[in-house]
């Protein structure tokens, strides 16, 4: 049945292939499905043009299909990735790194490479030297994955 329905097709396939993965795209956006989907849009126009060619067999479709897809989403990652406008506010949800250099008083020592301060209103975990709670320290550098800064003693 399956391959009734491709061989009543022919060039068909493609075209519809490419609308359900634009569909695809539509329902799960992600900016992946578009580049294929328009890469089977391509190939079903090109075998509407030379269906009846003896060179243009299922096995040169899909390998045609293949090289357009990977060639599309190529220019699509370069198109659609490669705009990265300076900004005025580099460390923007980057809390971490916009406390380095700042001031703080430890609010708890610092023993086995771990201490507490308070910078505004919040309690931030941090690791250097041991040091007594009261010591003048300046924050050095932040984890990316923690909420822990690294501080040095003033």
């Amino acid at each position: 049945m399956f391959d009734r329905i491709i061989s009543e097709l022919g060039p068909w396939n493609w075209m519809v292939l490419g609308f359900v993965l634009l569909v695809m795209e539509v329902i799960a956006p992600g900016i992946f499905m578009l580049w294929i989907g328009i890469a089977a849009l391509l190939i079903g126009a090109v075998s509407l043009l030379i269906w009846d060619a003896g060179f243009w067999t299922w096995q040169i479709q899909v390998l045609a299909f293949l090289a357009l897809s990977l060639i599309s989403a190529y220019v699509g990652k370069r198109l659609a990735g490669g705009r990265h406008d300076p900004t005025d506010q580099p460390l923007l949800n980057r809390r971490g790194e916009q406390m380095i250099g700042r001031m703080a008083t430890l609010a708890e020592p610092i023993k086995d490479g771990r201490g507490r301060i308070k910078l505004g209103d919040t309690l931030w975990r941090v690791s250097g030297p041991d040091l007594p709670a009261g010591t003048q320290v300046r924050v050095t550098g932040a984890a990316d994955t923690d909420l822990e800064l690294t501080v040095e003693a003033v």
